[in-house]
C-alpha cells in the first residue's frame, strides 16, 4: 500500500523551505504544516497534488468532523489543519506545474463555515498565577541540593525577567548583569521569538524574587567557577548507578528542549498543592502588575518593550484579557459614582496608543 508520492515529497520539501527561509516561521510552525498535509495526504490515498479537485477539500472537511481518535477533534485543531491546507494551496496555485490545474480560489474550499470558525477562533480565558501563588510555591521548593536551587531559582527568575522558556534553556552566565539588573537575550545565541534581540530589565516583583536569582548566579559563580559560555540554567546530570539512573548534580551543558523546564514548574506547583501554571503564564501576571502599576502611555510601553513586544498593542489583545473575576469587579466599582480609578488609567494608555496609532 502506498505510503508516500514522490512529485508530492518534492513539491512538499520546496514549500516547508519557503516557511523556514521566506517567510520565516518557526519550526512548530512547519512542523504543523507538515503534519496537516501528511494528514489530508493519507485521506486522498496519497494521490498527486497536481490531480487535486475541490471535492477532495469538502471530502476533507467531512473527514475531520468525523475521525474519531478517542474524542472528536476540536474546532480548534479542525481549523489549524484546514488553515495549514489553504495556505499550501494557495502557495502551490503559483507553482510552475500547477497554475493550469488548480486556481488560487480551489484553496477557499479548506475553510470551516462560519459558525465553525467563530467557535474556533474564540479566545479563551488562560489562567495565569497571582504573585501570591509564585511566592507560596518558591517556599515548598526545597533549596538543600544544587538541582533543588536550580529548579527555585528558575520560577524566580522566570517572573523577575519574563523570558520564554526557548530563551531560558539557551541563557548562558554572560547574557545576565546583576550590576545593571539586566537581562540581555542576545538572538544570536539565544533562542528568542521570531529571534529578536531583547533587552530586559527585571520587573519590579520585589526583593526576595530577585534575591533568589542573584543568589543562584553567585552560587555558579563563586562555588562552581563557571564561566561566561557556561549555562545560567544547566541540565542535569544523569549518572548510572547500578544498572539503573540517577541524577547525580548538574550538568556543564545547556537543555536541549524545553519540556525538562515546564516539568519542574508542573512539580513545583504540584508540590505546593495548586494547579500546574506553564512558564509562558507568568508573562500574564507580568502583563497583569503592569496594568496596575503604570500610570502613563510611556511607562506601559516601556513594561511592553520589556516584555518583548514591539506594540503595546501585542501586550493589551495577548496578554490583557482581563479575568472574568477581575472584570465583575470592575464593572460593580464602574457602577458607583465617579472617582478616579487606577482603571482609568489604564483607559487613558489604550486612548493614547490608538490616537498614536491612528497618526501612522
Amino acid at each position: 500500500m502506498r505510503c508516500h508520492h514522490p512529485k508530492n515529497e518534492r513539491i512538499k520539501r520546496r514549500y516547508l523551505q519557503y516557511m523556514r527561509e521566506a517567510r520565516r516561521y518557526s519550526e512548530d510552525t512547519v512542523d504543523a504544516a507538515a503534519a496537516a498535509l501528511a494528514r489530508f495526504e493519507a485521506y486522498t490515498k496519497y494521490r498527486d497534488f497536481h490531480a487535486f479537485h475541490i471535492e477532495q477539500a469538502i471530502g476533507f472537511k467531512a473527514h475531520l468532523r468525523d475521525a474519531h481518535t478517542g474524542e472528536p477533534l476540536s474546532s480548534a485543531t479542525m481549523y489549524a489543519i484546514l488553515k495549514a491546507l489553504r495556505s499550501f494551496f494557495q502557495w502551490l496555485a503559483d507553482q510552475p506545474g500547477y497554475r493550469s490545474r488548480i486556481s488560487y480560489s480551489d484553496a477557499q474550499y479548506f475553510n470551516l463555515d462560519e459558525k465553525t470558525t467563530r467557535v474556533a477562533r474564540t479566545r479563551r480565558e488562560s489562567a495565569f498565577p497571582s504573585l501570591e501563588q509564585i511566592r507560596h510555591t518558591l517556599t515548598r521548593v526545597p533549596g538543600q541540593t544544587a538541582i533543588d536551587r536550580r529548579d527555585r531559582a528558575l520560577i524566580a527568575f522566570t517572573l523577575l525577567t519574563g523570558a520564554r522558556d526557548s530563551a531560558t534553556a539557551s541563557l548562558r552566565f554572560k547574557h545576565i548583569d546583576l550590576a545593571r539588573n539586566l537581562l540581555n537575550q542576545d538572538a544570536r545565541e539565544v533562542d528568542t521569538k521570531f529571534s529578536k534581540t531583547i533587552v530586559t530589565s527585571f520587573f519590579p516583583v520585589g526583593e526576595d524574587i530577585q534575591s533568589i536569582v542573584v543568589d543562584w548566579v553567585c552560587y555558579l559563580q563563586a562555588e562552581l567557577l563557571w564561566g561566561p559560555d557556561d549555562p545560567l540554567f544547566p541540565a542535569t546530570e544523569i549518572a548510572l548507578i547500578d544498572g539503573k539512573f540517577f541524577a547525580n548534580g548538574l550538568a556543564r551543558k545547556h537543555w536541549s528542549s524545553t519540556g525538562p523546564i515546564r516539568n519542574i514548574f508542573k512539580a513545583a506547583f504540584t508540590a505546593a498543592g495548586l494547579p500546574y501554571f506553564n512558564p509562558h503564564s507568568f508573562r500574564k501576571t507580568l502583563v497583569q502588575l503592569g496594568e496596575r502599576t503604570c500610570k502613563t502611555p510611556e511607562e506601559f510601553k516601556a513594561w511592553s518593550q520589556n516584555l518583548g513586544h514591539e506594540k503595546v498593542l501585542t501586550t493589551f489583545s495577548s496578554y490583557g484579557q482581563v479575568p472574568s473575576s477581575r472584570q465583575a469587579e470592575i464593572m460593580a466599582r464602574l457602577a458607583q459614582p465617579a472617582s478616579s480609578t487606577q482603571d482609568d488609567k489604564i483607559v487613558e494608555i489604550v486612548q493614547e496608543v490608538l490616537r498614536r496609532q491612528n497618526r501612522k
